[in-house]
């Protein structure tokens, strides 16, 4: 099975016959060869906001997979048109910032091998089970699906919160294939009902890092809002934690609705929210999401379950992670914050 796995040519995107139709609601992955899906009215969304051209859209798909052979000939990755555009479309079409999005991508998968050695649905089903995350079956007015978290489900005690990263990032790899997500981005909706000090000091900073940096600056994905709900006092020193971390624009992303479900109404509109949310698109259902992925295990063996894509490959000098010479400060900070947690608690 390893050897058969090993063959499998990387720079053509990968093809699962049994979630090729897609789902009812989630459209499936983009066929081998590529044609734009886009509606005329993201083609325009895409032209205003990313600076992307539809007349010359493959050739810059061309010109970073050119920049891609030439700088770093030994990257084992994809280089077909679908996979290339997602780094375009996050970078706004920058193909210096696209190319360093792709490393760092790469990076992430070496800096972090507990997350991404042997990633695929089915290691994550446990976390899938415990109803940890789950994303709502309609997206917002805006076209962006929501991915709805509960931190609260989990305890320390029952599994490693790296599950948790790897079920987070199985999630934003299907997400983002349909090319209406790399154009309207998604929102993040995090329930935090249930949360304690176990799960909010369990983390710690380095780690805290390391999250935020894969979704800031390694993943092609547009998180355009980040909507905290039921939070305890607690998240005070919780958000204190990833604060430090976070770009400014990224920051101010983060809105706080306490259980004030007006405020979050204002955000996103009550006919995508589930009952519990004060919506009125039904009960949310936490195993339509988990079925979607569990379908898709072939595809995320073809795409994770493979050698070290940077074998042998020289990486610039700014990368992703800085490596764990860090980690005696993040230790003295998180005393610190820890402190803070119980002060709040």
């Amino acid at each position: 099975m390893a050897d058969h796995h090993e063959s499998i040519d990387l720079t053509r995107p990968p093809v699962d016959p049994s979630a090729a139709a897609g789902h009812s609601w989630f459209p499936g992955p983009p066929p081998p060869m590529y044609s734009c899906t886009l509606t005329p009215e993201l083609e325009a969304k895409a032209r205003e906001e990313l600076q992307e051209k539809p007349e010359w859209r493959l050739r810059d798909v061309q010109a970073l997979r050119d920049m891609i052979l030439k700088e770093q000939p030994n990257l084992r990755t994809r280089l077909d048109d679908a996979f290339l555009l997602r780094f375009l479309r996050a970078r706004k079409f920058d193909y210096d910032r696209a190319l360093q999005l792709l490393l760092n991508y790469h990076a992430g998968r070496k800096a972090w091998p507990e997350v991404f050695q042997d990633l695929k649905p089915s290691t994550v089903k446990h976390v899938l089970d415990l109803g940890f995350l789950t994303v709502l079956p309609r997206p917002d007015p805006n076209g962006r699906y929501i991915l709805c978290l509960r931190p609260g489900k989990w305890k320390p005690n029952d599994y490693p919160f790296v599950d948790n990263v790897r079920a987070i990032y199985l999630t934003l790899e299907k997400l983002i294939q349909p090319e209406e997500t790399q154009v309207n981005g998604i929102v993040i909706l995090a329930d935090y009902t249930g949360v304690g000090m176990s799960q909010a000091s369990n983390p710690g900073p380095f780690l805290a890092k390391k999250v935020v940096s894969i979704l800031q600056d390694g993943f092609p994905i547009r998180i355009k809002a980040v909507n905290i709900i039921n939070e305890p006092r607690i998240f005070k020193g919780i958000f204190a934690i990833i604060k430090p971390f976070l770009k400014e624009k990224m920051a101010e992303r983060y809105i706080l609705h306490g259980s004030d479900l007006r405020s979050l109404h204002r955000n996103i509109p009550r006919s995508v929210l589930p009952e519990e949310y004060g919506g009125t698109a039904g009960q949310l259902d936490m195993c339509a999401w988990s079925r979607l992925l569990l379908a898709c295990e072939e595809e995320f063996i073809v795409e994770f379950c493979q050698p070290d894509p940077l074998e042998g490959v020289v990486l610039p000098d700014s990368m992703l992670f800085e490596g764990e010479q860090a980690s005696g400060q993040d230790d003295d900070t998180f005393r610190g914050l820890r402190s803070q947690l119980y002060y709040c608690y």
